[in-house]
Parts: C-alpha cells; sequence; structure tokens
C-alpha cells in the first residue's frame, strides 16, 4: 500500500509538473505567484548550508505593507519600496528574513560593488517580492503538503527582458575576489568560469539546486523586446543601477577595479629604458665611444710623439749626441732596478736553503688559517652584495613575515598518449589530452600519496620528519596534519581521494541523459575552482583538501587559453615553510626535500616508458652547483697536472738521450707549481685570518689564474739564464743574479699591475667577485714574492746538481760522465728568427696585419651591440643536471609567474580614512590607490610583466567588517560583545561589529586596531568566504597594539623565462613601486621615510644586471690606469710605451667582448671576474714585448721590434699562451655549462685574443710608433761590453766544458724548444 501511495504521488508531481500553467493561471499586475513560506524544499538534501525555506503558492493579490513589515522591506528591497501607504509586496516579514539570508553568501563576494549587490539582491527582491510577480513569474513544479495546507513552491520560471539581464550581470562581470585575485562571477557561473560566462548562465547558476546553495529550481527565459509571452506575461525589465555612477542613497560608484566603466582613460606606459642602458644610450653605444675615444686619443697621441721624435732627431747629429740629461729619468728605474734584483739573486742563490726554509715558514704560517676558513656556497651570500637594495629589501621581508616559502615541483607529461575527444554533457565534446587519462592519474595520485606520507629519519631531531612537521598549511599553521599540508595539483580536486576520482553517475540536462565522470567534475573544477558543489550529479566539491582553491594554472600546464582538458602536463606542487639558517627544522625540510626527490627519481625510472617527469626541490639548485662544483675539480686538476707536466717537460732542454734526466726540469717545474698553490693558499689563509669568506669559485679559478700569469715568469727567468753566457770567471750565483736583474723589472712590472688591477677589481659591491679579486690580487703578489726567493733559490739548486751531471729528480745517485751539451738553436726560436719575424716586418705584412687588426677592432665595437646581459641559470648546472629538464618544462607548461609582494614598510597609518583609501580598490576608495595602479600596470602585462592584480587585505578587511555573517559580536552570555565566528550558528550572534551604513565601509582607528587582527586569524569557510586566515595570516605584521608595521600586497608576473625577462620584471615592478611610494607619501600622516617596494625571491640575483654593466666599466677602467702608470714607471718613464702597452690591451679586450656576443657568451658576474683577469693576462703578453722592444739598441724600429719578436716573443708564445691554451682546453671537457661557456670559451678567447694582439699586433705597431732608442741604455750596453772584452777570455775551471768557438760557458736551452748561442746574444 505505500508503495501504491509513493507512486501515486509521483505520478501526480510529473502530472503538476507537465501542467505548470495550471499553477499560476492568473498573470496580471498587482498579483502573486506565491507567497508566505512553507518550510524546507523536501526534493533537496545535502545542500552546503542550511537553505532557506521555499515559498507557498499563492495566486492572489499583492498585500499591503505596513510597519515592521514595510521598513523590513524598505531596508532589503528598497527598489520595491514606493511609499508609506502604497507600498505591496508579495512576500512576508519571513521570506524577507529568508531572502537576507539567502543572499548573504553572495553580498559578501559583491559588496565591493554596491551597485553590482544592490542590483543582485533586487533582482530576487522582484522575484520573490515584487507586487507585479505573476506578471513574469510561472510556477512549474509544486510539492504537496499536508491536507489544508498550501503547496510549497519547488520550482518556476522567470521571464527577462534581455537587455534587463544583460545590464545586471554586466554590473557584476568584473568584481574581484582579492584574496583569490580572480572574479567574483568565476564562482557564479557554474561550469563555465569567469571565462565563458553571460547573463544566461549566470542567471542559470542562481537557479540550479544541484549547486547547493539554491533553495529551489528557477528557469530563466531572456526575452528580446517585443517577443510576446502570451497570457498577460511580461518579462521583466526593472531599474538597474550603472555600476560606475554613485546612488541617490549615497552608496559610492564602484572602483575601476570592479567596474571597467568606471576606469579612467589610461594611455598606454611608455616601455621603459632597458636595463642595459647607461644614462639615455645603450650601453653598448656608451662602451663604443668610450673605446673609440680612448684609442683615438692614445693613437693621436703616439702619432704624435713618433713625428716630433723624427723631427727631433733629424735636427740632432745623432743619437748618441743628445745631452745626457735628456735621458736621466729614463735611465734610473730600469738602471736602479736591475741592479736591486741582480744583487737579491746573487744573494738569495747563495743562501738557498735559508731562503727555502724561511719561505716555507711564511707560506704555512699564513696557510695556516685555513683553519678559520668559512666557506660560502648559499647563492645568495656569493652574488648578492650585503647593502645592495634588493638584498636589504629581502632582509626587510624575511624579518617581518619570514622567508618565502620551499617550493618542491613535479611535471608530468604523458608524450606516447594519443589525445581523445570526451563528449561532455556540460560543454559538448571537449579534445583531452593523452596525460589527462584516468590510469595516468591513478599512477599519479599512488605517487602524491606516497610523498605526502613520507618520513625520514632525522638524527638531530631523534626522530622521523614527516611533511607535517614542515609543510605550510595557511588554514591551520599551528596544530598541522597532514590534510592540512598545501599540496596543489588536479588530484586536489577530488581530495585526493581515489574512491570520488572514480565516482561515476548519469545525469540528465535538458532532456538528455548521459554519464558523468572525473572529466566533468574537472571541467568544471578548472573554470570554477572556488566551488564547493559542482553541478554534475557527483556533487564533489572543487575545494583541496586543506580548504583552499586549487587554480588551474596550479593543477595543469601546457594548455591554450582556457581550454584545460588539452593540458599536455600536470602539475604537483608541495610547499614547505622555510626557515633562518640556525633554525633545526632547516635541516628537517632539507632532509625530507632529498627524500622526495629520490621517491621521484625512483619514479621517474619505474614509469619511463609512460611519463616524462621533471622535479626540482628547494635545495636542488644549490645541490646542483655544490655537485658540478666536486665534479669539476678533477678537471681543473687534470688541467692543472696538463700545465705541470708542460712546464716540466718544456723548462728543460734535451740534446741526446744521453743527458735527458740530467737535463730534465721535472723537479724545477713541480717547484714553479708548488710556488703558485703556495701563494694561493697562503693568500686563501691570511684573508681567513681576517674573517673574509672565501668560495668554492676561489678554489676552481684562482690556482689557474695564478699558474697562467705566473708560469710565463718562470719561463722567461730560466730562459735568460739560458741565453744569457756566463761571464769569465763569473760565479754561478753571480750569474743568477745578472739574470734576475735583466728580467726581473718585466716581472715586477706585470705582476704590480695585475696585482693592483685586481685589488680594484674588488671595489665592486658583489661578494664573489670582490673575494675572488682580493685573494687574485694578493695571491699574485705572494706569487711574484716567492718566485723572488724560493724559485731563485731552487733555480740555484737546480743548476748546481745540472752542473754536476746528476739526473733530475733522483738527484741523489752519483754523477756519471756525460757528453758536452749540445747548445744549438732550439726549434721554436729558430722558426720564430727565420720564418716569423722576417715575414711578420714585412713591408707589405705590416701594412695589412695594421689594416686587419683595425678592421677586427671596428668588428668588435659593432658586435658589442648583440652582446647580452644576464646569465641563465640553466648554465650553472651541469649537462646531466636533472633541473635542466626542469627549467625547460617550467617555461614550457607553466602559465604563470613568480609572485610578487608589494611591500610597505613602517610610516603608515593604514587606519584612518585618506590611508584606507589610498590603498584599496573597491568602492569609495581612490582610482589611483596602490591596489588600483597595480590593476592598471596588469593591462599592459608585456610592459609592467605583471599578469595577475594583488591581492588586498584592506579591502577583504573592509568586506569582512561590513554588516553581513563574518564579522559578528555576541549579545549575551559569557563573551557578550566579543567576536562571534562565522562558523558559530548561534541566535546570539546577530550583531554586527559595523553598523548599517549607505556609504562604504570605513572603521575608526579603534575599531580598526580592534578587528584587525581577528579578521587575520578568521578561517573562510562558505559563510564568510572573506575570512583573512588562509590569505593574509602572514600579510600583515603588528606590533602588540595593532599598529601595521609592515604589510604585503601578492601580485604575479607574467611567465618569465630567461634573465632578461627577471631583470625587466625587476626594473618595471620598481618603477610602479616607487610611482605608488610618491603617491602614498602625499596621504596626511605618512612618515617620509615610507616606501613602497617590490619583493621576489629571485630579486637578489638579478639586482646585480641593473647595474653590472657601468659597474664593470668603472671596475675595467679602474684596471687600466694602474697598468698605465705602472708601465710607464718601469718601462724608465717612457709614455711612448706606457701609451702603447695601454691601447693594446684595451684592443684586446674590446675584441674578447665582442667576440663574446659571436660565442653566445653574456655578460655578467662571471664574465666580469674574467675581463678583470683578461687585463692582467693582457699585460703578460703586451709588457714583456714592449719592453724588450724599450731596451733595445738596434738602429731601426723594425730592427728593434724584430728582436723583441724573436728573443721575448718566444718566450711569451712558450711561457703564456702555452702555459694556458692546454689547460684552458682540458676545461672544454667540463659537464658543468658554466666552466665550458666562461671559462673555456672566454678564457679560449682572452688567450686567443692576448697571443695574437702580442705576438701579431704590437710587433707591428711597436714598428712604426714604438720608442726611440734610449741613448743611456746604448751607453750602458757599451759600457758593459767594454768591460767584458778587458777581462779577456780566461776562466775558471767549471763542470760544463766550454764552447769550442767562443771559450765561453754555455748553459741548458731554453724549454726543448729554444736554445741561443752566444752569437745570438
Amino acid at each position: 500500500m505505500a508503495a501504491g501511495l509513493r507512486g501515486w504521488l509521483l505520478g501526480a508531481l510529473l502530472f503538476c509538473s507537465a501542467q505548470g500553467e495550471l499553477y499560476t493561471p492568473v498573470h496580471q499586475a498587482g498579483y502573486c505567484a506565491f507567497y508566505e513560506e512553507c518550510g524546507k524544499n523536501p526534493e533537496l538534501s545535502g545542500s552546503l548550508t542550511s537553505l532557506s525555506n521555499v515559498s507557498c503558492l499563492s495566486n492572489t493579490p499583492a498585500r499591503h505593507v505596513t510597519g515592521d513589515h514595510l521598513a523590513l522591506l524598505q531596508r532589503i528591497c528598497p527598489r520595491l519600496y514606493t511609499g508609506p501607504n502604497t507600498t505591496y509586496a508579495c512576500c512576508s516579514a519571513q521570506q524577507l528574513l529568508s531572502l537576507d539570508t539567502s543572499t548573504s553568501i553572495t553580498k559578501a563576494l559583491l559588496t565591493r560593488c554596491p551597485a553590482c549587490s544592490d542590483n543582485f539582491v533586487s533582482l530576487h527582491c522582484q522575484n520573490t517580492c515584487s507586487p507585479n510577480q505573476s506578471l513574469f513569474i510561472n510556477v512549474t513544479r509544486v510539492a504537496l503538503r499536508g491536507t489544508g495546507q498550501p503547496p510549497a513552491v519547488v520550482a518556476y520560471e522567470a521571464f527577462y527582458q534581455r537587455d534587463f539581464a544583460e545590464r545586471t550581470y554586466e554590473s557584476c562581470s568584473r568584481v574581484r575576489i582579492p584574496a583569490a585575485a580572480s572574479l567574483a562571477v568565476g564562482s557564479m557561473c557554474g561550469v563555465y568560469g569567469s571565462a565563458l560566462c553571460n547573463a544566461q548562465r549566470w542567471l542559470n547558476f542562481q537557479g540550479d539546486t544541484s549547486n547547493g546553495l539554491a533553495p529551489l529550481d528557477i528557469a530563466f527565459h531572456l526575452r528580446e523586446p517585443g517577443q510576446a509571452l502570451g497570457d498577460g506575461m511580461q518579462p521583466l525589465g526593472a531599474e538597474i543601477a550603472p555600476c560606475n555612477e554613485s546612488q541617490a542613497n549615497g552608496t559610492a560608484a564602484c572602483s575601476c577595479q570592479d567596474c571597467a566603466a568606471s576606469c579612467p582613460a589610461i594611455a598606454q606606459p611608455q616601455r621603459l629604458r632597458p636595463f642595459s642602458y647607461m644614462g639615455r644610450m645603450p650601453g653598448w653605444l656608451v662602451l663604443l665611444i668610450i673605446s673609440c675615444s680612448i684609442s683615438v686619443l692614445l693613437t693621436a697621441v703616439l702619432i704624435r710623439l713618433r713625428v716630433t721624435s723624427r723631427r727631433a732627431k733629424g735636427r740632432s747629429q745623432g743619437v748618441l749626441a743628445a745631452p745626457k740629461h735628456l735621458h736621466k729619468r729614463s735611465l734610473s728605474p730600469h738602471t736602479v732596478l736591475g741592479h736591486i734584483f741582480e744583487r737579491w739573486g746573487t744573494w738569495v742563490a747563495s743562501w738557498p736553503v735559508s731562503v727555502l726554509v724561511v719561505s716555507l715558514m711564511v707560506v704555512l704560517g699564513l696557510a695556516s688559517g685555513l683553519t678559520f676558513v668559512k666557506l660560502i656556497t648559499d647563492p645568495v651570500e656569493l652574488w648578492s652584495a650585503s647593502n645592495s637594495q634588493a638584498r636589504q629589501e629581502k632582509v626587510f621581508h624575511d624579518e617581518h613575515f619570514g622567508p618565502f616559502y620551499r617550493t618542491n615541483q613535479v611535471f608530468l607529461t604523458a608524450p606516447g598518449r594519443a589525445s581523445y575527444t570526451y563528449d561532455s554533457l556540460l560543454l559538448g565534446p571537449k579534445n583531452f589530452s593523452g596525460v589527462l587519462s584516468l590510469d595516468l592519474l591513478l599512477e599519479v595520485l599512488e605517487l602524491q600519496e606516497k610523498l605526502r606520507y613520507l618520513q625520514v629519519w632525522s638524527p638531530e631531531a631523534g626522530r622521523n620528519v614527516s611533511l607535517s612537521d614542515i609543510c605550510y598549511a595557511p588554514l591551520n599553521p599551528h596544530n598541522t596534519s597532514l590534510s592540512d599540508c598545501c599540496v596543489n595539483s588536479l588530484l586536489q580536486y577530488f581530495q585526493n581521494n581515489r574512491t570520488l576520482l572514480l565516482l561515476t553517475a548519469n545525469q540528465t540536462l535538458v532532456g538528455q541523459t548521459a554519464p558523468v565522470d572525473w572529466r566533468d567534475h574537472f571541467l568544471y573544477c578548472a573554470n570554477a575552482p572556488l566551488t564547493f558543489k559542482d553541478g554534475t550529479a557527483l556533487a564533489l566539491s572543487c575545494m583541496a583538501d586543506y580548504g583552499a582553491p586549487v587554480f588551474p594554472f596550479l593543477a595543469v600546464g601546457g594548455y591554450r587559453g582556457k581550454d584545460y582538458s588539452e593540458a599536455e602536463a600536470l602539475i604537483l606542487t608541495f610547499s614547505l615553510n622555510n626557515f633562518p639558517s640556525e633554525d633545526p627544522r632547516l635541516a628537517q625540510a632539507r632532509l625530507w626535500e632529498a627524500a622526495f626527490l629520490e621517491e621521484v627519481q625512483a619514479f621517474q625510472r619505474r614509469m619511463a616508458g609512460t611519463f616524462q617527469v621533471a622535479v626540482m626541490a628547494e635545495r636542488s639548485l644549490e645541490d646542483e652547483i655544490n655537485r658540478t662544483t666536486l665534479q669539476n675539480l678533477p678537471i681543473f686538476a687534470t688541467s692543472y697536472i696538463v700545465i705541470f707536466v708542460y712546464i716540466s717537460l718544456a723548462l728543460g732542454h734535451y740534446s741526446s738521450w744521453n743527458r735527458v734526466l740530467v737535463d730534465s726540469k721535472a723537479t724545477l717545474g713541480l717547484a714553479g707549481v708548488a710556488v703558485v698553490v703556495g701563494s694561493v693558499i697562503a693568500a686563501m689563509g691570511f684573508y681567513s685570518y681576517l674573517g673574509v669568506p672565501s668560495s668554492l669559485v676561489i678554489l676552481q679559478v684562482v690556482p689557474f689564474l695564478v699558474l697562467a700569469v705566473g708560469a710565463d715568469n718562470i719561463f722567461i727567468f730560466v730562459l735568460e739564464y739560458q741565453r744569457l753566457p756566463r761571464r769569465p770567471g763569473e760565479q754561478r750565483e753571480a750569474h743568477i743574479g745578472r739574470a734576475l736583474g735583466r728580467v726581473a723589472p718585466s716581472m715586477l712590472l706585470c705582476s704590480l699591475s695585475e696585482a693592483i688591477c685586481f685589488f680594484l677589481g674588488a671595489l665592486t659591491p658583489m661578494p664573489a667577485v670582490r673575494t675572488f679579486a682580493l685573494t687574485s690580487g694578493l695571491a699574485i703578489a705572494l706569487d711574484f714574492l716567492l718566485q723572488m726567493t724560493a724559485f731563485v733559490a731552487l733555480l740555484s739548486l737546480d743548476i748546481r746538481r745540472q752542473e754536476a751531471s746528476r739526473p733530475d729528480i733522483l738527484c741523489c745517485l752519483h754523477p756519471r760522465k756525460l757528453p758536452p751539451l749540445d747548445s744549438g738553436e732550439g726549434f721554436l726560436l729558430r722558426f720564430f728568427r727565420k720564418n716569423y719575424a722576417p715575414f711578420l716586418l714585412h713591408r707589405i705584412t705590416r701594412r695589412v696585419v695594421l689594416l686587419g687588426f683595425l678592421a677586427l677592432f671596428g668588428a668588435s665595437l659593432y658586435c658589442m651591440n648583440y652582446l647580452s646581459v644576464g646569465l641563465n641559470q640553466e648554465l650553472a648546472l651541469p649537462k646531466d643536471s636533472y633541473l635542466l629538464d626542469y627549467f625547460l618544462f617550467l617555461n614550457r607548461y607553466f602559465e604563470v609567474g613568480p609572485p610578487v609582494y608589494f611591500v610597505t614598510t613602517s610610516g603608515y597609518n593604514f587606519s584612518s580614512e585618506p590611508g584606507i583609501n589610498a590603498i584599496c580598490s573597491s568602492a569609495g576608495c581612490d582610482s589611483f590607490s596602490l591596489t588600483q595602479k597595480i590593476q592598471y600596470a596588469t593591462e599592459f602585462p608585456n610592459l609592467s610583466f605583471l599578469a595577475i592584480p594583488a591581492s588586498s587585505w584592506v579591502d577583504d578587511f573592509i568586506d569582512w567588517l561590513a554588516p553581513s555573517s563574518c564579522c559578528r559580536l555576541y549579545t549575551s552570555g559569557p563573551n557578550k560583545d566579543e567576536f562571534c565566528p562565522s562558523t558559530e550558528n548561534s541566535f546570539i550572534c546577530l550583531r554586527n561589529c559595523m553598523g548599517f551604513t549607505l556609504g562604504p565601509v570605513r572603521p575608526t582607528a579603534e575599531q580598526f586596531h580592534k578587528y584587525l587582527p581577528l579578521f587575520l586569524n578568521d578561517p573562510p569557510n562558505i559563510r564568510c568566504p572573506k575570512g583573512g586566515l588562509a590569505a593574509y595570516s602572514t600579510s600583515v605584521n603588528l606590533t602588540s597594539d595593532g599598529q601595521v608595521v609592515a604589510s604585503r600586497f601578492m601580485a604575479y608576473h607574467k611567465p618569465l623565462h630567461h634573465s632578461q625577462d627577471f631583470t625587466e620584471a625587476l626594473q618595471a615592478a620598481r618603477k610602479l613601486a616607487d610611482n605608488i611610494t610618491a603617491e602614498l607619501r602625499k596621504v596626511p600622516g605618512t612618515d617620509p621615510t615610507f616606501e613602497v617596494f617590490p619583493y621576489t625571491i629571485s630579486n637578489v640575483f638579478y639586482q646585480q644586471y641593473l647595474t653590472v654593466l657601468p659597474e664593470g666599466i668603472f671596475t675595467l677602467a679602474l684596471c687600466f690606469l694602474p697598468t698605465f702608470i705602472v708601465c710607464y714607471l718601469l718601462l724608465g718613464l717612457d709614455l711612448r710605451s706606457g701609451l702603447l702597452n695601454l691601447l693594446v690591451i684595451i684592443m684586446i679586450l674590446v675584441d674578447t667582448i665582442g667576440f663574446m656576443a659571436l660565442w653566445d657568451i653574456s655578460y655578467n658576474a662571471v664574465s666580469l671576474i674574467n675581463l678583470v683577469a683578461a687585463v692582467g693576462m693582457s699585460v703578460e703578453f703586451v709588457s714583456h714585448i714592449t719592453r724588450s722592444f724599450a731596451i733595445s739598441t738596434k738602429p731601426t724600429p723594425v730592427e728593434r721590434a724584430t728582436e723583441a719578436t724573436i728573443l721575448m716573443g718566444s718566450a711569451v708564445f712558450a711561457g703564456v699562451a702555452m702555459t694556458n691554451l692546454p689547460g684552458i682546453l682540458i676545461l672544454g671537457l667540463a659537464d658543468a655549462q658554466l666552466i665550458q661557456v666562461f671559462f673555456f670559451r672566454l678564457n679560449f678567447l682572452i688567450t686567443g685574443m692576448g697571443l695574437l694582439h702580442g705576438l701579431v699586433f704590437l710587433p707591428v705597431l711597436l714598428s712604426y710608433l714604438g720608442p726611440d732608442i734610449n741613448p743611456a741604455v746604448m751607453r750602458e750596453q757599451t759600457g758593459v761590453d767594454g768591460v767584458v772584452a778587458a777581462k779577456g777570455a780566461t776562466c775558471p775551471v767549471a763542470p760544463l766544458p766550454p764552447d769550442s768557438t767562443t771559450g765561453i760557458y754555455m748553459n741548458s736551452g731554453f724549454d726543448g724548444f729554444a736554445a741561443e748561442s752566444k752569437s745570438e746574444q
């Protein structure tokens, strides 16, 4: 019988539904379609909140409204009020209260735009209370109640004029939800979201009971003007308040952020001057002008000096006839230094063991400072100056808001899966990518759950560390459980529940029945992520299990526009709290991240044929940089070994197999390398004593640099000794001293120039460059001192061994009788003398070389235009790093850029009305407020680099204070007058924090300080979506009395792909922040020191590129000045030699920079380190040859250039170029791209350019513009030759036989390549 009754009732309902017009037979003005409440809708259950009662069927005349009923109507539905005696309505007082309650949730989202809120409420007031209700309302379904009780209306249709509906929708279409950085209609349009929403879909959602918010079904029909309805019905066309106009009741117009019509005309801003500009000109143009100007000036001065010299020579009787005083100053430095070093060398060679012991003790004493060494690996500490603007901003941000949270992210694609089409009941046919397949999602869910439940043992804590110990939990930061952790992924649309992911149901829509599954829910959530209950038969929430929405750009990537189903990648993001370096929880987070990486990489190996996986943990970049540093140590070590082997072999002279062991210089070569290593260790130890931190860059680069710079001094010194014949009766020690006296001034010139250059380079604020420059400068200085002491002593001992015919290394073995050393000319010297020098200095060749290098210089100046500034972080990684795939996927698939915070410092009065209006962006706020200016900037993303406007705690705080279910007070009980949470349903919480006002809500200073902390700790929920705990709990820093010390407003950049993007984004954000600061300082009561600055975690790395160009020019210019001064002084106060050196060094540097652009080497701090080193190395290539030319006594410039090229050019080639090149070529084998690009490529360029300019261009230039013969040097040389001739040919007995033709004892030749006979001297 019960079954029969249920069947009868169902049939009755269906019949009534089919004959809906019978419920509203009268359609005329002054008649209602329903009246009074008839309880809950019996057809609904499982709603999100307590639904309003439905109305009773009543097709009767409208009621006259008076008294309290009238007052209630006037407050809730003011547009229906027509006067105290003429107001009629189709709703009771109880219906009005229910209407007010049912619209409160939506009003909370729309209240920031009064016109929208009023229009929305007015629309539902018309539906519920209009005295002409029956004209546009037709009841279509009712639920029968008890005998004598009117049926309950559970469905009706409403007919609107299309223009009325669209104007109502338009007034609300731009209203924003600041905390979510999205549009309110996105949560009020169902599956269509804000992108596909329109008036019809917006209304349909409000009448759809499946969303868990509507108490009954409403079918909205929009009619065009003149379209007849029949039966006396007329579509509603009521008054609509435009959103850009203030209302007669005193409500303000909506702001531009919420109403497009309110926006002032914003002209497109001018593109910012690129950060590579210097003043109003591009940096490359400034470089070009400076380089050209200096080069032209130097050339003009040199030509002028040359012309003047020729004229003076023509007037004189000969060069020797010149008065002595004209060359007295020129002779002084050369002679004095030569005599000093000669005496010093003789003394050291006489006491080699003592000197070695003292040198060793000094080195060990300094090196012991390494026990205090502090090695920096943190990239921020390395590349960001502590006093830089970005670093200070980071310190301020971290002090007031804590460090930026740690991001651990996984990208997953399925390139082997084909896309497919899914016929969605809600949206029609949709193309789904292969990665959006159920079996793959189940695999990803399993991975995500493994990661969520991951635990790792912490030795320091003595327990397992889980995700809940360290995760970022925005809604429950203190007593965090695993479900509170912020994990963003597509699977959060199903609350990480496998059962919900597999759920299916049948649904009927517009007469069509079809199954719905996870794909429909995904489409719904991607378009409307703030949905608490989707509109499908699945009835699932889109909110993550930790209580916040998951925006589609955080869940999927690689889609176009809003076609989320075509996404090519799934994204998993685990956000962890960050901690100061001394906090033990930081070590726990790093341990968890290491286990996270292992788990993902194990999944990657297991699913290699199915997924492509890219992963990054917060620790990854530092780990990979450290790993590549350790991996590169063998490469650098190999490079050093190659250089050592070369030096060991090249220093010896091998005339026959019998003498190989004796003539070998392996021990001496090893000693030279030991001198370099000792100087570097001593320099690092010295700075460790002073507390100056070191870095792995120093360990890698400085030994290589000092070895390259110091090796040539070893070669030149040994070569000079081997070429310089021993005078009759001269002792070995005196011979060594005389050789040192001849070359030590040149060695001093180079070392002093390089050391000063590096010390000046330490003026840069960048820590890594500064410590590198300091260490390099001191190491080069110590290397020179050790060469003057320890190496001279070692050479003395080695010569003693060689003269005793003892074998190298095994010097303790007894000497044996050996054939005399062949003193023939070596291959390299012979090649330079017979082939290279004559060809290079031929009349035609000289002109070709001159024109060719001028053309090269011009081409390099032009190529500077294409030199990029910056350093992509991918270059810091080895070629096999898993992070390379991650950065590739990040650039390809992530659809939004990094967050950027606009931070306010102390000194601003947020509690005053002018202070609030200058910040907020809702109704009543200033048109050019802080948040409004940021919103304007997002209209031009290609110029501002901002894509999503800032979330504003001020705006949401104002909305939270507005009379609603958010900010309420207890009216009685023990907590009377205290804050009542929105989760409290008690009837004793009916009092609002703020009284009702027609104008914008503005708290007093007392209310502001009282309620702001409550807002920041109020969790958002369905009853009060404006609670600030999740979005703003860490965005406002308060004092104990509620004063705002600092706050931040979070916006998002557009996707940034390379370092130029990041640098330009920083530049644009600062420009915007400066503009905001200037305006806010005009607000009464604002401290003059108050400022707004943008903060992004990457700013500390890209700050340097805003100034690296002018700083680089300044640093390099500082290097040039002492280089010139030292050359001028140590070359005998020879102005022309100093200018020639400076000109060629500038050309080397310019040509190197030009070729950097051609070889894709960007300009940055690492480049600057190498360019500073390039100036020092250029001195090696240039100064030795210039000095050799300056002290030559050949009669013509060409002959002097030929002699300098033969004697010193061959030494420079063997000692500088051939020392550098093998080691540099080894660096080309390194896996690290940073090493390959900035150490292999750039050092190869520097060495190549130095070699070309030093051995090709410089001799030619000297032959044209070189200094004249120094008469004093000629007289000195003549005097020395006379003394030697007077002594005769008598020689004491010596271990080595004299030359059979000259009777002069010869020393071992140079480096296996060159040995010079006396005739060449």
